[in-house]
């Protein structure tokens, strides 16, 4: 419910077509806006559309446009004149609702944000009742407050948000046990990491650490990183932890639009659940969960330069410092930039040696690098620091099953494949690649085809688990059933080279020698692997049957063909 009512409008604007541009803009500067906006280049786009906007100042298309790529940038100030234009104009922009929502909880003119929710201007209801509650704070009214948060609890859909902000709001005046018996009122309660340590601290400040501690090792598990294994020593010590969770109004403010960006992220795009994020991070730059999720979403969009800049925001002396560096290394790794990638976690690894976070995350880059023997040992040192119930620890050893398997180590490969299937004995990626594998190397057919079938089951949508299937199937000889799992895989993953091939050697097993060698065609049209690609031509000149003569494998049965 409040994903729709609150994103869909906005949303729509900026996924629908573009709108007329009146004559007297600056026509070049609008095409290259919009080029820049479809590259999600946010510089270029405030360049280019504050440009065209000198011909056509009034034109709202570009000024919301211009007004989203400085929210993109973190620039609030000139984003904040943009926006108070846009609404003297009467134009409806849930982006500028939202950046002058922004810029009045920051100087604390709580009025504001009140004349302006009266006003009809609105960005969601979620949004709108808990700015209005955090306003009332700003104030000074609590009990006005208090109300407001109650409104929000009863409504559908939205209570946990409204119970854990009115806990918080009591929590920053001092009211920590009415705050905590809000937390425990629900059996189900979800937690953020910002609401579970903003309960540990108010736990804390009730002298109740034994219970802080209790809810810090059920939320966070046993392998803790440098902020909450901080968290846990000053607890064990017996400090009364500060509560500094969501002490103001204004980081009721930053909670909510992380929390919003949060909500949105898996349903709309990437920019727009950036916009968010950027507020919430430039109300609270202490925050960092805020700072980290702008820069992965500036990574994500390709904006490796933003995102690096986002990420060396976060001082040295913070608990997530490390998370910052190792995503600082993997926008370098993304860029292409493999040494520098490796220099960052070097530089962890002597800062932090006992995190296995950075040795896994490092392992993770040398493999890419193709730097496999080392990429192996820093797995293993990961391994060593891992705690047995360490959640991570399966893809840990599934990385490094792919190191081994790439080192033609099998042996070793396949014990790290079966140690994180007795972790996570139903995860499909290691199902497929195990089963693969063992296809690959004609071993144990059988339990492979039980595997891929289990993964199947599992993602069906992925193509390349899928193409598994239907490669176990041809290689037990059952080609018909092949090439119905391969016809569906090359749907799914259309211009992959592998299932493309794939499907060319059912297609000629089952007598289909026009269409075989069409599949052959396009696996080569996508560039496939060089020996991959001289075995592919080699089949085009000669046929299956002919290259699988040479190479010593058993004869394929074919039917009699198509030409």
């Amino acid at each position: 419910m409040f994903r729709k009512t609150l994103s869909a409008g906005v949303i729509a604007m900026m996924l629908a077509p573009a709108a007329p541009v009146l004559a007297q803009a600056d026509f070049g500067a609008y095409l290259a806006g919009r080029q820049a906006s479809n590259d999600n280049d946010f510089a270029a786009g405030v360049r280019y559309f504050t440009k065209a906007l000198q011909g056509d100042p009034e034109n709202p298309y570009l000024l919301e446009n211009a007004l989203a790529a400085y929210v993109a940038l973190g620039q609030f100030e000139p984003a904040e004149t943009l926006a108070r234009e846009i609404v003297a104009q009467g134009h409806a922009s849930q982006i500028a609702d939202l950046v002058i929502n922004v810029a009045d909880a920051r100087s604390g003119n709580w009025d504001g944000i009140f004349d302006a929710l009266e006003g009809g201007r609105s960005i969601g209801p979620l949004v709108d009742g808990l700015t209005q509650a955090w306003a009332h704070m700003g104030n000074g009214n609590i009990r006005r407050a208090l109300a407001q948060f109650d409104q929000v609890i009863e409504t559908e859909g939205l209570a946990i948000y409204g119970l854990t902000h009115k806990a918080y709001a009591l929590a920053s005046v001092g009211d920590f046990d009415t705050a905590e018996a809000l937390f425990s009122s629900r059996t189900d309660m979800q937690y953020s990491r910002q609401s579970a340590i903003a309960h540990i601290e108010i736990l804390s400040q009730l002298d109740r650490n034994d219970a802080a501690i209790q809810l810090l090792d059920g939320v966070f598990g046993v392998q803790l990183d440098p902020g909450l294994s901080w968290i846990r020593d000053e607890l064990e010590a017996g400090s009364a932890l500060p509560y500094a969770a969501v002490a103001t109004p204004v980081a009721g403010f930053a909670d909510l639009y992380h929390l919003v960006a949060g909500l949105v992220q898996a349903d709309a795009p990437d920019a727009y659940t950036l916009l968010f994020a950027r507020a919430a991070s430039y109300l609270a730059p202490e925050k960092t969960p805020a700072v980290l999720m702008t820069a992965a979403l500036l990574e994500g969009l390709g904006q490796y330069e933003l995102a690096n800049a986002a990420y060396a925001t976060v001082p040295r002396d913070d608990p997530s410092f490390p998370a910052a560096e190792i995503g600082r290394a993997d926008v370098l790794r993304a860029a292409g930039k493999f040494d520098a990638a490796i220099e960052v976690f070097d530089a962890l690894a002597r800062s932090y040696p006992a995190l296995p976070e950075v040795f896994a995350s490092k392992g993770d880059v040398l493999r890419q690098a193709d730097r496999m023997q080392d990429a192996k040992e820093a797995y293993s040192r990961a391994l060593a620091l891992y705690d047995d119930a360490a959640p991570a620890k399966w893809v840990v050893y599934y990385t490094r099953g792919i190191a081994n398997h790439q080192l033609d180590i099998w042996p070793e490969a396949e014990a790290d494949f079966r140690a994180a299937l007795a972790l996570q004995p139903e995860q499909p990626q290691v199902l497929n690649y195990l089963g693969y594998s063992l296809v690959e190397r004609g071993e144990k057919l059988d339990e492979a085809l039980g595997m891929i079938q289990t993964a199947v089951a599992a993602r069906p949508d992925s193509g390349a688990i899928v193409d598994s299937l239907g490669w176990v199937l041809f290689q037990l000889g059952q080609y018909d059933k092949a090439v119905g799992y391969l016809e569906q895989a090359a749907s799914l993953e259309p211009v992959d080279p592998v299932i493309n091939d794939h499907l060319g050697d059912a297609y000629w097993a089952v007598g289909r020698y026009t269409e075989a060698r069409f599949q052959w065609q396009r696996a080569l049209s996508f560039d496939p692997e060089d020996t991959e690609a001289s075995r592919i031509r080699d089949k085009l000149s000669r046929g299956l049957d002919l290259v699988l003569q040479d190479e010593g494998a058993d004869p394929i049965e074919v039917a009699h063909g198509d030409d």
